[in-house]
This record gives C-alpha cells, structure tokens and sequence, in this order.
C-alpha cells in the first residue's frame, strides 16, 4: 500500500529550513514503508521536528486491516509504556511545588509500602522475608530501582505477582486496589540494588493522587493534556472518535502468507473503548502522533509549548540526566528481561531511558538523547543537543519483534546537514 499523500499543513517547514535534508528524510520513509510491504506492519506513523517544526510526517499501510481502513494522520493507538514518561512528568509538577522530596520513603505517602520486606526464599505459598537495606524512595519508583517486578517477571515474586492479578494496565479495579496487593508481598529484591522493569510508573500514578488529592486520569487533562492541546490523550477511546482507533497486531511467525502478523486486539469490543476505573501510569494511555509530538516538543523546548509550560527546564535536564548509582549503565544494574530499551550504554533518568554513550550502545545518536517506546512496538526520542524529537507509532506486539527503533535513529541523524 503506498505512502499516503502528506497535506501541507500538517508540517511547519521544509527540512532545509532547519537543517535537514528532504532526500535524507525520503529514507525514514523508505524505512517505514519497507515494514509495510515486506508484511511485518499492518500499519505506521512517523513523525520527525527540528527546532520546534515538524517536518516530517507520513501515515502508511493500514491502521485495519480487517475492516480495510488505511491509515491515517490522526489515528488513535495504544501507547502502552510511552504513557510512563508523562507519568513522570506528572509527578515532577508536583516535585517543582516542594509537595515532596525524591529520597522520601514512599510509604510517608502509601501506608501500606510501609515494613514491606524482600522475598528470600521458597514457594508463592510459602515463602521466606528478610528486611530491606533501606526503604523504598520516590526515586525509586521513577527509577524502576523500587524492587517491584511485573508479572511476567521469570521468578517466584513475578508469580505471585501474577496470582494476584497485577496485571498492569490490563487491571480491574482501581490503583488504590493495586496498592492493597503490593502491599502484602514481598518485594523482588533490595530498592536501589536492580533495575527491573514492572509496575513501579503506576505507584508513581498513584502517588499523583494521594499527593495532588485529584484522581490520576483527571490531574494529567487539567495539567499536561489541556495545556499542551492533547485533545485526543486519555485513557480510553470515546465513542465519537471510535472510527479513528486502530487494530493492534502480534507478530506470527508461523503466518504462510504475505502477513507476518496477526490480530490481537481488534477496535470493536477492545476495553480502551470503554471508560476505565484503573488508570495505569505504567500503560494505559492511548493518543495519537500530533498529541504525543506536541508532549515530545515541550519536552526538547525545556518544558514550555506554545506559550504554555508544563514543567521547568531545569527540571527536564534533571529528569533526562542518568540517576543509576556510580553513573553506570543499564548493564551494570538492569535484569536481562523485557524493557524497552537495550542496556549497554544506556542510563536512566527519572521516566527515560538515556543514551549515554553511542560507541558502547553501538547506537547512531547524541550523548544526552532521551527515549521510551511502547509494546506496540511505538517509540520516541528527543536530542537536547540537536533540538530533534521523533515519534513513531504502530501496533504490533511485542515490541522486540524488529530493530526499527535503532534503524530510525540511523536515518533521522543521517538526514540532518548542518
């Protein structure tokens, strides 16, 4: 299916205008639609601003296939895990109102983490606990160093964790359900000694609502979606807007024909198109590419948008600064497990992923480059140092299935000439 025809004013400038190449940027699009054609998306979006001005941004294949819709500019998707840098940014607001302090123990706002001890042995029915070397930060639970885990973690805890049906953003109930159950586990390990990916960004969510005393899903459209004209951000899809909401895929590897992937969640009958009582700050949201770019660009313009801001520009450096111990790497303190990230070379700030070293990365990018993805396989990044942001969105799970996240970055930097 062929690249559907950009109108002109969905982009701000030619690429010349600020020091890009349109023939550089024909192969970010040559990239995406070779995906398409070789059947391993249905479907994709990307997004490319430089100095505050988009300048590129093409739809491709499908946005469903069953139903034989192509594509659109305004398409709604699952954003999964990129919902987990807004969360944060929701929590560093109130960080900036001196409303708490990062090395506060959580449990001075979750009563519940309060004596919450580390696994130490035995089954999900009978286990042994120890005492933690030091109680669990709100650093921490930015940080994904607060020795919670997710279910499908590979270990007793992830097990128990799932038993307990803390399902992510897949939940019932409310986060405050979610806090009940964490608080009668163990914890996986020790705060501050791994980096594992899990449920952390939802404590984070929720501490937004004990701290600001508003509910999750309504502080961030009073505070960051309303502000930054996100009108399409939340976490569901409402009826008036059902028509634009993608199908999402998984990869088939046993697929015979030209699809390479097959349905896992079609729009009809999805639960993001019914209201939600559990907003997940680990992955509920769904948006489109415009609302995300315009979250992506307050974030390279130092937390200000068209006149609005969100968040102080010192603060985003802070955020977008690696917070692991000794200033290591992934490597040296992630789990080797699911994440949205590679770990050599790469740090962690307080909601991103940040590239500290391209060499060791083995990663086209610039030092101080922050990012996240989805498991939808969608991603973005922002170079303080190029004033570049870049959205891509898809749905395909999981998201490792290909290395486009790294071949985009190969084809955004290579387009830029000054």
């Amino acid at each position: 299916m062929a690249v559907e025809t950009r109108p002109l004013d969905l982009v701000d400038a030619r690429p010349e205008e600020v020091g890009m190449s349109s023939r550089g940027l024909q192969n970010v699009t040559r990239l995406v639609q070779r995906y398409i054609d070789d059947g391993r998306y249905a479907g994709a979006i990307s997004m490319i601003a430089r100095h505050d001005r988009v300048v590129h941004f093409e739809t491709y294949g499908s946005m469903d296939d069953e139903a034989g819709k192509p594509m659109t500019h305004d398409a709604i998707v699952r954003a999964y895990s990129m919902t987990k840098p807004i969360a944060s940014v929701a929590l560093m607001q109130l960080y900036e109102e001196a409303r708490f302090q990062l090395n506060d123990p959580v449990s001075a706002y979750i009563p519940e983490f309060a004596g919450l001890e580390i696994f130490a042995g035995g089954t999900p029915e009978d286990y042994r606990t120890r005492p933690p070397a030091r109680e669990m930060t709100v650093r921490d639970v930015l940080m994904h160093t607060s020795g919670l885990i997710g279910r499908a973690h590979p270990s007793t805890v992830g097990r128990m964790y799932a038993a307990a049906e803390l399902r992510g953003s897949e939940s019932d109930g409310t986060l405050r359900d979610m806090i009940r159950k964490v608080g009668e586990l163990p914890l996986y390990c020790d705060p501050g000694s791994e980096w594992n990916y899990g449920i952390s960004t939802d404590v984070v969510g929720y501490l937004v609502e004990v701290i600001s005393g508003q509910p999750f899903d309504r502080y961030l459209e009073e505070r960051i979606f309303q502000p930054l004209g996100m009108p399409d951000t939340g976490f569901h899809v409402p009826e008036s807007e059902f028509d634009r909401f993608a199908a999402c895929y998984e990869r088939d590897d046993e697929a015979t024909g030209e699809k390479r992937y097959r349905l896992q969640d079609a729009p009809a009958g999805s639960h993001y198109t019914t209201p939600r009582t559990y907003f997940s700050g680990a992955g509920g949201l769904v948006s489109t590419a415009s609302d995300y770019m315009r979250f992506s660009r307050m974030l390279a313009s130092g937390g200000e948008l068209d006149g609005e801001r969100v968040l102080g520009s010192r603060t985003i450096e802070f955020m977008a600064t690696n917070h692991l111990p000794t200033g290591g790497d992934l490597a040296t303190m992630g789990q080797p497990q699911f994440g949205e990230t590679t770990m050599e070379g790469i740090g962690f700030g307080l909601g991103f992923a940040v590239l500290l070293d391209p060499t060791r990365a083995q990663l086209l990018g610039t030092p101080g480059e922050f990012y996240w993805g989805g498991a939808a396989s969608t991603a973005f990044f922002v170079s303080p140092a190029e004033d570049l942001a870049v959205v891509f969105l898809t749905q395909l799970r999981p998201s490792s299935s290909y290395p486009i996240r790294r071949e985009l970055r190969i084809a955004t930097y290579a387009s830029i000439t000054d």
